[in-house]
C-alpha cells in the first residue's frame, strides 16, 4: 500500500524508529484503528476488547484495534511479569478477533527507553505503525482508549458520523467514570470529574478555543490530521493534553455525539500527574477538597479574550493599558509572557482580523491559558470547595443553582452529552441521573 507523501514525510522525519513491529492482524486498507496503551493490565484489558467486540461486525472490519504492551527497564518486577501475560493472551485473543493486532514493547531488547518511555510513547508507537496500515486517503480515523476504559456498541460508529460530517480534524468523546470504591474514593473522583468538567465549562464561558476535555481514552482524529499535527509526542504524563492542543492549532477540535466512553476512575501511581493519582490523593485529603478555580479566574480570561477580538488592530502598549482595566494581574502576566515583544509579529504577519486571532490563539494557546489562571490563583484568587465555585458557573452557562458535588456531576454530565442520558439510554429523570456505578456502564 502506498501512504501518502505527508504520512512518508512524517514517518521519515518524526516516526518512532527501533525495534517495534505489529503482530496479530494481518490485513491492510483499514478505515480507522483504535490504540490501546498497556502496561501491567492483564485483568481490565480484554474487558475493553470485549466491549469493542460488541461493535456491529461489519465496522469492526474496518478499524484495525492495536495493544501496546510496554515497559522500560526500571520498571517492577511483576508489572513486567504481567506483561508477559498479556501478551500471550492477546495471541489466543486473536483467534476469534481477526482485527487485533499487537506491539511488543515489553520484552528484552524490546522495551521502552528509559529517558522518553511512557505512554505518550506507547500511544505514539501504536498510532505511527497503524499508519501503513491503513488505506491512502489519509481521511482514515486514529482513535485512542486506556486499557481500564469500557465502550459502548455504538463507539464506532459515532465516530464514523462524527468525521463523516465534520469539518475538525481531532475530536473528543464523551465520558463517564464509573462511580466505584469505598465512599473516600467515590468522593474522590466525583470531585475530580467535577473540576475536570467545571474548567472546560469556565473555558467555555470564557470563549476560549482551548474549551475541551483533555482525558486520554476520549482522543481521535483523521490520520491526515494526526501528521499534520506532527504526531503523538513522547511525554510520560499529559500527552493527551499536549496533542489536542496541538491538532487544535492545526485543523481543531470538535466533541463525538452519539457514544460515551467509560475510563476506570482508580487509584494508580503510575504516571506523575492525571485521574490516577489525583483520586489517590483526593481520597485522603479533608472533605470537601479546595480543588475548583475561582470563577472570577474564567472571568478575566473572557475580557482578555473578548478585548483582543474587538481591538485586533491596536498597538501592543494599548492592548496592555486595556489590559490592565480588566486586571492588574492579567497585565503582569501578559508582560512576563513578553506579550509586548509577541504583538507585532503577529501584527506584521497577519493583515486581517482572522488571520491575526489565530495566530493571537496559537500563541495563547491551551497551556498559556492554565498558566494565566495558575498566575490568577497565586495572587490571591485561592482554589475553592465546589459549593464555594461552581454556583457562579451555573448560572452563567444556565444551569440550576446547586450545592451538592454529585449533583453538580450529573448537571455538568448531562450538559455535555444532551438533555436525555445517554449513559444508560433511560429517561434523564432515570436511575442513573442518580450516578450509580452500575446504571452508567455498558454490558461486559
Amino acid at each position: 500500500m502506498s501512504l501518502p507523501v505527508s504520512a512518508q514525510r512524517y514517518l521519515e522525519k518524526r516516526g518512532p524508529g527501533g525495534p517495534w513491529r505489529m503482530e496479530g492482524a494481518v490485513g491492510c486498507n483499514y478505515q480507522g484503528a483504535v490504540i490501546i496503551p498497556a502496561l501491567a493490565e492483564s485483568a481490565s484489558l480484554f474487558a475493553t476488547l470485549d466491549s469493542l467486540q460488541t461493535n456491529p461486525a461489519a465496522l469492526l472490519e474496518q478499524f484495525l484495534l492495536v495493544v501496546v504492551v510496554n515497559h522500560r527497564p526500571d520498571t517492577a518486577a511483576g508489572d513486567k511479569q504481567d506483561n508477559y501475560l498479556t501478551l500471550c493472551k492477546l495471541a489466543e485473543k486473536a483467534v476469534d478477533f481477526p482485527t487485533l493486532a499487537w506491539i511488543d514493547a515489553a520484552s528484552e531488547g524490546l522495551e521502552l527507553p528509559l529517558k522518553t518511555g511512557g505512554v505518550g510513547l506507547a500511544r505514539k508507537l501504536g498510532f505511527d505503525l497503524a499508519l501503513e496500515r491503513l488505506d491512502g486517503s489519509g481521511a482514515q480515523i486514529l482513535a485512542t482508549l486506556d486499557a481500564d476504559t469500557l465502550v459502548r456498541d455504538d463507539y464506532l460508529a459515532a465516530l464514523c458520523e462524527h468525521f463523516a460530517n465534520g469539518v475538525n480534524g481531532g475530536a473528543v468523546v464523551p465520558f463517564c467514570h464509573p462511580l466505584t470504591g469505598d465512599m473516600a474514593e467515590r468522593q474522590a473522583i466525583i470531585a475530580y470529574e467535577l473540576y475536570l468538567r467545571s474548567h472546560v465549562l469556565g473555558l467555555q464561558l470564557a470563549g476560549s478555543p482551548y474549551a475541551f476535555h483533555t482525558v486520554g481514552s476520549t482522543m481521535v482524529c483523521r490520520a491526515r490530521d494526526y501528521v499534520r499535527a506532527g504526531g503523538m509526542n513522547r511525554r510520560q504524563a499529559g500527552e493527551d493534553f499536549y496533542f489536542l492542543q496541538q491538532v487544535a492549532k492545526t485543523s481543531g477540535v470538535g466533541e463525538v455525539a452519539g457514544t460515551v466512553v467509560y475510563p476506570s476512575a482508580r487509584i494508580s501511581h503510575r504516571t506523575p500527574f492525571g485521574t490516577g493519582r489525583s483520586v489517590a490523593q483526593l481520597a485522603t485529603e479533608p472533605y470537601p477538597a479546595r480543588l475548583y478555580y475561582d470563577p472570577r479566574c474564567y472571568d478575566v480570561l473572557g475580557k482578555w479574550l473578548q478585548l483582543v477580538t474587538d481591538c485586533w488592530s491596536s498597538n501592543a502598549q494599548e492592548l496592555l493599558t486595556r489590559s490592565a482595566a480588566i486586571s492588574e494581574v492579567l497585565m503582569d502576566f501578559l508582560v512576563k509572557e513578553k506579550f509586548q515583544d509577541v504583538w507585532p509579529g503577529l501584527c506584521r504577519n497577519h493583515g486581517d482580523a482572522k488571520s491575526r486571532l489565530a495566530a493571537l490563539h496559537s500563541w495563547f494557546d491551551g497551556l498559556k491559558t492554565t498558566r494565566l489562571i495558575h498566575h490568577l490563583t497565586h495572587a490571591g484568587w485561592h482554589r475553592q470547595v465546589a459549593a464555594q465555585a461552581l454556583p457562579a458557573l451555573f448560572m452563567q452557562s444556565g444551569l440550576s443553582t446547586l450545592n451538592d458535588p454529585e449533583q453538580q456531576l450529573v448537571a455538568l454530565r448531562h450538559r455535555q452529552i444532551g438533555t436525555a442520558c445517554a449513559f444508560c439510554r433511560l429517561p434523564e429523570k432515570s436511575r442513573c441521573c442518580r450516578v450509580e456505578s452500575s446504571s452508567c456502564l455498558p454490558d461486559r
